[in-house]
């Protein structure tokens, strides 16, 4: 009896832990992208497929940031501030003091909300962390860049911080880090993310030589890659497909995963260029069933509707649109068929897969603003009325995109 209540106990462990937060990120320094700018991606994955965009305008600096829909504020999982500070965090699950008992878990949300609020540069992230009353309730890596070039990671537990200095050649040689849910200066083979980590690592080694990593890039081929690194196959490359009889594949390793609610690409600025330059590119909810939109802290309140809550609803509109599409991918709930996806309502020879047909909306919108984010840094001004009426074109788009 007691080996069979062991077993059950073990049982639902490993799916809980299958659905505990975890994400595939990356910091990329401005000496691999197209126009020298850094980037700071977070793919995020967590239970809460529901995620909206929220303004908050107190404390020292307002910011723009990703959070669950059915909270009230008080904690973000990914945001830029006015003065171009950045923050995104992901999971670790081999960083805790192994005689470390603390009670009081999962922080990081409230840690990067407080942070978004008071925090212009790494320094000032670092003097934060220093204050703070331990022990923190935190077990993660915190990605964060600034506006003064500033790019690093900070693995940090309850007690303590390491910091790791992205724009040092000798840490970070290849001019970017891949970060998933285990910490480098952790405990040797535990956590989690290995595979997802070497995925997204043999995709930005295509690009990285070439330094033409761009956030629709990492949108379209990272957020959106189904590459399985040990397995070797790549599902968009159908005639490579040794098992796409059904088309159904194992939920299991890929970066873009059942659990995954939004992708966001932190578009940085270069140093003396203006803070409020800083772009959130936002793919909101299961990424392969969305659309990705351009944020400014400087919008204020009137950030896109689509993404923010209503007045019925704690959701925003295009993360349940985007929901309802995902569970035409996962359509089995009985038993383990959520860990099935079928794969050919997202991609399919025929190209009607919601993928194929919702690239070329993103594609345009990416290339809308284009020329409107050249002259916005030319004149060292966003045009606010320029940027409302730009939302509410693609607001159209993304619209019928989804409707027709």
């Amino acid at each position: 009896m007691k080996n069979f209540v062991l077993s059950v106990v073990l049982f639902f462990s490993v799916f809980l832990f299958y659905d505990a937060i975890a994400c595939t990120s990356a910091i990329v320094t401005g000496r691999v992208t197209s126009d020298g700018r850094p980037l700071l991606w977070k793919h995020r994955d967590t239970g809460q497929e529901q995620n909206r965009i929220e303004y908050f305008a107190f404390g020292k600096y307002s910011f723009v940031g990703l959070v669950n829909s059915p909270d009230e504020g008080g904690a973000v999982w990914v945001g830029t501030n006015e003065a171009g500070f950045s923050i995104m965090n992901t999971a670790s699950y081999n960083l805790k003091d192994k005689d470390d008992d603390t009670k009081d878990v999962d922080r990081e949300g409230e840690l990067m909300f407080k942070a978004l609020a008071v925090c212009r540069t790494l320094a000032d992230f670092e003097l934060f962390l220093d204050s703070l009353t331990k022990p923190l309730g935190v077990e993660a890596n915190f990605g964060v860049i600034d506006a003064e070039g500033g790019a690093a990671l900070y693995e940090v537990n309850n007690f303590r911080y390491t910091k790791i200095d992205v724009n040092d050649p000798a840490v970070a040689p290849l001019g970017y880090l891949i970060i998933t849910n285990y910490s480098f200066t952790g405990r040797f083979n535990d956590g989690m993310g290995y595979i997802r980590h070497q995925t997204a690592s043999e995709l930005f080694a295509r690009m990285a030589p070439m330094c033409s990593i761009t956030p629709l890039w990492i949108a379209q081929e990272a957020s959106r890659s189904f590459y399985h690194s040990l397995l070797g196959i790549d599902l968009r490359k159908i005639d490579n497909n040794p098992n796409n009889n059904s088309g159904w594949f194992v939920d299991q390793d890929f970066i873009p995963r059942r659990i995954s609610s939004a992708s966001v690409i932190i578009q940085g600025v270069k140093p003396k260029e203006n803070p409020q330059m800083t772009i959130m590119w936002t793919i909101l909810g299961y990424p392969p069933a969305s659309i990705m939109v351009p944020l400014w802290v400087k919008a204020g309140e009137r950030q896109p509707a689509l993404l923010m809550r209503t007045e019925n609803s704690v959701n925003a509109p295009l993360c349940e649109w985007v929901v309802e599409l995902k569970n035409k991918t996962f359509p089995i709930k009985r038993g383990s068929g959520n860990r099935y996806f079928y794969w050919r309502e997202m991609y399919n020879e025929q190209g009607t897969g919601y993928m194929q047909r919702l690239q070329p909306v993103e594609e345009e919108i990416y290339r809308y603003f284009a020329p409107k984010i050249e002259k916005w840094r030319v004149n060292d001004n966003i045009d606010v009325r320029e940027l409302n009426q730009a939302y509410s074109v693609i607001s159209e788009w993304i619209t019928k995109a989804y409707f027709l």
